[in-house]
């Protein structure tokens, strides 16, 4: 029973994340007057399909995708269509309503490509809104004791400090706090402060490493007050949450590709259910929370400049918009097919990674 209901939590959350994603694409498309050729939410055989405004609407059967395909989008248009040419290409069953896709300005089409990620990080943060409305608004920045004698007292420490940056790196959360300690080496670190107004640099601030059971857990020396709730207060930490959970996704990229951490730990949609799986045992809460991680993922995930990635695509826009002249359509579609055996790679491996794991 746990795994089936695992199993339908995970297709709804990756059906929910894709499906704002690839909206944010459709309506800004639309918007542009660009001839949308099929909205899926989905990949593989349809599960459902219909026709609206020489637009096809499908649901597939396989929920690990989706996709909204524009007219001439990888297609190299040898004259523009317009008129009679354009039933040539009509694909749905129904007249085209819009111009292909490299027929529409340049700032147009980077709007629709970049519409997909911002959209993740606006449902990010709709979420965070919600469950910081409805539960615990979370932690301050600001220190409200001091533990005796330890090592950040030492340091110069005080109550009513507010923690600014670790190691100069700007902290958004207190959550922020910890990560960049948990980065920390030697249990010593750099935090900026601000006291009365003034910004102040506390060098070689120390903490502890304790030995509790089997496991090391990390004595920080200090803790914050907890935060009143109130509206501003819920927008400005859903916001700040939002930024955390984009910065830890492409610090952790960027982990992965420095080696700090290990491949090994590539996690794909079979360890990403299981995740949700715990996150279901814990609550709705947990639920939420696992939600805005996975869609802010998704949105910093697609902006980058990895061919296949809408980010790819932004940068083949950006060129033709600083050249005045597209990237040749050929050499763009082999570099994307490229791009797409790659990252099918890296979700074999890290699916391959999951099963293990699960053995």
């Amino acid at each position: 029973m746990a795994t089936i209901l695992t199993l339908i939590i995970s297709v709804l959350i990756f059906g929910l994340v894709v499906m704002i994603h690839e909206l944010g694409h459709f309506v800004c498309a639309k918007k542009a007057g660009i001839q949308v050729n099929e909205f899926s939410i989905g990949m593989g055989p349809a599960l459902f399909t219909t026709v609206r405004g020489g637009t096809r609407y499908s649901v597939r059967a396989l929920p690990i995708g989706g996709y909204v395909s524009m007219e001439g989008e990888d297609e190299e248009l040898e004259e523009p269509e317009t008129g009679d040419a354009l039933k040539e290409l009509d694909p749905v069953e129904e007249q085209p309503k819009g111009l292909p896709f490299p027929q529409v300005k340049v700032w147009k089409r980077i709007i629709v490509v970049a519409a997909g990620a911002v959209m993740n990080l606006i449902l990010g943060f709709l979420v965070l809104l919600l469950m910081l409305a409805f539960g615990d608004p979370g932690a301050s920045k600001t220190v409200g004791f001091v533990e005796e004698g330890s090592p950040v007292q030492a340091a110069g420490l005080q109550v009513g400090d507010e923690i600014l940056a670790v190691n100069g790196h700007h902290c958004f959360v207190m959550n922020d706090v910890l990560y960049e300690l948990q980065r920390t080496p030697d249990q010593s670190a750099g935090l900026t402060v601000k006291r009365n107004g003034e910004i102040i640099q506390l060098d070689n601030v120390g903490f502890e490493l304790v030995e509790n059971g089997d496991s090391v857990i990390m004595n920080i020396g200090f803790k914050v007050y907890a935060l009143e709730k109130n509206v501003k207060t819920v927008v400005s930490q859903a916001f700040n949450y939002t930024l955390f959970y984009a910065r830890l996704v492409f610090r952790s990229l960027i982990d992965l590709v420095v080696g700090r951490v290990s491949v090994n730990e590539l996690s794909g949609p079979v360890g990403i259910a299981s995740a949700i799986g715990q996150a279901a045992s814990m609550g709705v809460a947990e639920v939420l929370s696992m939600l805005a991680l996975l869609t802010v993922n998704l949105g910093v995930f697609n902006l980058l400049p990895v061919p296949a990635l809408d980010g790819g695509k932004l940068v083949f826009l950006a060129l033709e918009g600083i050249f005045r002249r597209p990237v040749p359509k050929k050499f763009e579609i082999l570099v994307n097919a490229a791009g797409m055996c790659f990252l099918f790679g890296i979700m074999i491996f890290a699916t391959f990674n999951d099963i293990v794991r699960l053995f």
